[in-house]
């Protein structure tokens, strides 16, 4: 590592604040000197990321994910340390030195070479690159004039044009690519195209391979994530090029790939559209004031929700509403409000949105606006207002909405096959769900005894007769065999355990630094046995040589793989639970380098045993080693 390098790790590390950076991923609250939120990485019901503002490090002790902000960045975008340093650098506005870089054979630079496979942060800029050049096209260019005609009489502002981010493409095939030609040294074009097809921009054509806008004649909406970045779009077809008129005849001409109304972004490395929900960046800080998160189904209804300052209001992109949607608004609000137009879509959403309700644990409510009516044209027609007066009177959880749909036209006193029926189908919906075991809470347990109770009471038939009934259904579907499911895969290793003098030894050095000289001359690094810890051992040795006292904070500079700075925060937060501060050293060596040894010999003896039993030495040898033996015998009792 170059001074340079650690200098502005250092400084990087310096600037940023902990709490704020994994704030601005997941809503974080006070408990104590620390703070806590939902573990991104788990299906968290319960706080489980703490937050230690004094020590900048973070911990989920259900995943044993932990670190600083370098290692938080790292694990949340899915980033090498290198990548994870230049955008927290960005992020405080400090220089980095440029690394060094081999150059190829063809004699180019490796960052140029189509044949190197693009980084996060790379594709970053690509699709910033082009997100302003949409944009522009939109505000400036005459072949822009229908979708601006569209948006004004949609009633969308320039205030909202410019807050959003909304774009254009323009028919031309490679409109795109005549940009990138027109800037970019022709070297360095191959390279660009390669970044725009890999952010979804750029598409091939079946027969020939030839490169093409995806977009093109298209009103273009960024989709950003959740920190503002863009990652991708959706394209909406222009009226005009819907029917037979002269846009129409033009974009035929082009061989458009699809002629579908909306066309979202292909998934990427930066774009999967169960994860993302469009305009989240936007809605974050009313989100955390409110705790209540509007979802619609269109871009539009977004955009008009927000000029009508409903500013939670955010949009799933091309998809329903799924579990991974609410596992990412559960880190910024409490409720969440779905709102759906018309009674048609209530009807086909019945069922999904109840196991929502039961399976994730969350305030899950159903907007159903009257005659058919989208949120943007509701409030266009109506107002705030009344939209207000909708959420607060209309807005039913996920239990009434499902039992209102599925009994519509049924007299549950006269019509008893369809009130069963009815029933039934709700049951089985619960049934489905997870139930989850290693609530030691109690949490889930009593909220579904509160459901089945609802159902019950609902229906008038028996509480008992409805849990018989769901107990029924989760025996017979524990019977069928089960598909196979495929873990998650998990790029960590699993760590080997640790020896507890190991862990112990390093967590006073840790605590106590000052000691680091009298652990060396007790224990050497070579007798460590996890590789982890005599790295983070040596590495304290070599401290120690420079004169540099081995604090916690100096060790977390020194390292960039995640599970040696997680150790350290496991390490450094056991022992300060252990009273590794206060704690009489010189004792706790001792004790420790007596149990190294006994534990060094117990794996020696065998071995020992062996070599006398199977002869070769001389009798003073034998003699030696059996006064070994009995020594460190008599020392373990």
């Amino acid at each position: 590592m170059s001074s340079g390098s650690f200098d502005a790790k250092e400084r990087i590390k310096q600037e940023v604040d902990i709490v704020d950076l994994v704030g601005s991923y997941i809503q974080l609250r006070r408990q104590g000197r620390n703070y806590v939120g939902l573990c991104p990485w788990h299906d968290d019901t319960r706080p489980s990321l703490q937050v230690n503002p004094e020590r900048q490090s973070f911990k989920c002790w259900v995943c044993d994910i932990g670190g600083d902000v370098f290692s938080f960045v790292m694990k949340i975008e899915g980033v090498e340390f290198r990548e994870a340093l230049e955008m927290l650098a960005e992020r405080t506005g400090i220089e980095l030195e440029k690394p060094r870089r081999k150059i190829p054979a063809q004699g180019k630079a490796e960052s140029e070479s189509a044949d190197v496979p693009p980084d996060k942060r790379t594709l970053l800029q690509a699709a910033a690159w082009a997100e302003r050049q949409y944009h522009r096209c939109l505000l400036d260019s005459p072949e822009a004039e229908p979708a601006r005609k569209y948006l004004e009489q949609r009633g969308i502002t320039p205030q909202s044009v410019e807050r959003f981010r909304l774009g254009f493409c323009p028919l031309e095939r490679d409109w795109i690519l005549r940009g990138v030609e027109g800037i970019v040294e022709p070297k360095r074009i191959e390279r660009r195209k390669q970044l725009l097809e890999a952010v979804g921009i750029l598409a091939r054509s079946p027969e020939g391979g030839i490169l093409y806008d995806r977009f093109r004649g298209r009103l273009l909406f960024s989709i950003h994530d959740p920190q503002g970045r863009p990652v991708g779009i959706g394209g909406r077809l222009l009226p005009e090029a819907e029917g037979d008129s002269p846009i129409s005849a033009t974009r035929k001409s082009v061989q458009s790939p699809s002629r579908a109304k909306y066309v979202n972004s292909p998934e990427t490395m930066l774009f999967t559209k169960s994860k993302l929900l469009y305009g989240l960046d936007l809605a974050r800080e009313e989100l955390r004031k409110t705790r209540t998160a509007l979802v619609m189904e269109g871009y539009t209804d977004v955009i008009m929700a927000h000029q009508f300052g409903f500013t939670n209001a955010v949009a799933v992109l091309g998809t329903a509403l799924g579990e991974s949607h609410v596992r990412l608004l559960k880190h910024h609000a409490d409720q969440i409000i779905l709102v759906l137009d018309g009674d048609e879509a209530g009807t086909r959403r019945a069922n999904e949105v109840l196991e929502l309700f039961v399976a994730q644990q969350t305030d899950l409510r159903i907007l159903t606006l009257p005659e058919g009516l989208d949120p943007c044209d509701f409030l266009r027609q109506r107002g705030a207002e009344a939209f207000s007066e909708h959420i607060e009177t209309r807005a039913v959880d996920a239990l009434d909405h499902a039992f209102a749909t599925k009994t519509r036209d049924i007299d549950l006193d006269r019509d008893v096959h369809g009130a069963s029926r009815a029933l039934e189908e709700m049951i089985s919906i619960i049934a489905r769900s997870p139930r989850l075991r290693s609530d030691t809470t109690g949490e889930a347990r009593f909220r579904e005894e509160k459901i089945l109770q609802r159902i019950a009471a609902r229906f008038r038939v028996d509480e008992r007769d409805v849990r018989r009934r769901l107990t029924a259904l989760r025996r017979s579907q524990s019977a069928k065999p089960q598909p196979a499911v495929a873990p998650e895969k998990d790029d960590a290793k699993p760590q080997a355990a640790i020896d507890p003098w190991e862990r112990e030894l390093l967590e006073l050095i840790v605590a106590r630094p000052e000691c680091m000289a009298r652990a060396r001359e007790r224990v050497a690094p070579e007798r460590f046995q996890s590789p982890l810890c005599r790295e983070i051992f040596e590495t304290c040795c070599r401290l120690d040589d420079e004169g540099t006292v081995p604090a916690f904070d100096r060790l977390m500079l020194q390292f960039d793989r995640p599970e040696l700075k997680n150790l350290l925060v496991d390490l450094d937060e056991t022992g300060q639970s252990k009273g590794r501060q206060t704690a009489d050293a010189e004792t706790l060596l001792d004790e420790l380098t007596r149990t190294m040894n006994r534990k060094e010999a117990e794996r020696q003896r065998p071995a020992h045993i062996v070599t006398l039993r199977e002869g070769g030495l001389d009798i003073r040898q034998q003699a030696t080693m059996l006064e070994e033996i009995i020594r460190r015998k008599r020392e373990q009792k």
